[in-house]
């Protein structure tokens, strides 16, 4: 199993953000967090990699305890983050933007980032800045490549992109997936989310109200009301 989060909660403050949350990514798997704005979607990406401390609760990644693990080291350990609104350094190049990313084999992960994003290696002497949405996305997921992650978590991948730029994301993360990276998606969109993920979690005012397979959950009355607009 690859990641555990068990009875995670979350207080910003006296405000409670996150009750008693628990999901699980195995190895290989793309599993999807849906839910509205404001559910605490974000809130429980942070936690795992180590933004948000939580009230209690536990988060293993592959077996050990990441509870006083610091941001450096679980991205060490695995973990690849893609941060809601891509946070890239826009007055820097594409190039350096991916490097920032890298630990160690830079030329071997900058040859995996240019066959899965093209266009990277086209801007590679461009500032972050003068990219489009879209490309501004794949460079935020290339840079998470750069530290050859185990679990690549992405926040909100949707926000701020046309749809069409969006499905040209999403192929690019069942790719990934497919070489043996497995994927935790937060994300708003919750139709395209489950028609790309093997299992999800639905969460509602910071509880995990449904969890199950992405097909079965697709066509459950909740979330086809309350998330499909069915």
């Amino acid at each position: 199993m690859s990641l555990v989060v068990k009875d995670l909660s979350v207080s910003y403050g006296n405000l409670k953000v996150l009750w008693d949350v628990d999901l699980k990514v195995d190895h290989g798997e793309i599993v999807c967090l849906i839910g509205s704005n404001g559910a605490g979607k974000s809130t429980v990406v942070k936690s795992i990699i180590g933004l948000v401390t939580p009230k209690s609760g536990e988060i293993a990644f592959e077996g050990s305890d990441l509870s006083h693990v610091s941001i450096h080291d679980r991205v060490r350990r695995g973990l690849g983050y893609v941060p809601e609104g891509r946070r890239l350094f826009y007055s820097m190049t594409v190039q350096e933007n991916l490097l920032m990313g890298s630990r160690r084999h830079a030329s071997k992960q900058l040859d995996l980032v240019h066959n899965l994003f093209p266009i990277l290696k086209e801007r590679s002497s461009q500032f972050a800045g003068n990219l489009s949405g879209g490309e501004q996305q794949m460079l935020a997921i290339g840079r998470a490549l750069m530290s050859q992650p185990k679990l690549l978590i992405l926040d909100e991948l949707s926000a701020g992109l046309a749809p069409i730029m969006f499905d040209r994301v999403l192929e690019s993360i069942l790719a990934i997936n497919k070489r043996g990276v497995s994927v935790f998606l937060a994300e708003q969109n919750s139709e395209r989310a489950l028609e790309i993920s093997h299992r999800g979690y639905v969460l509602q005012n910071g509880r995990i109200v449904l969890n199950g397979d992405s097909h079965d959950l697709a066509n459950s009355q909740l979330v086809q009301q309350a998330y499909l607009g069915l």
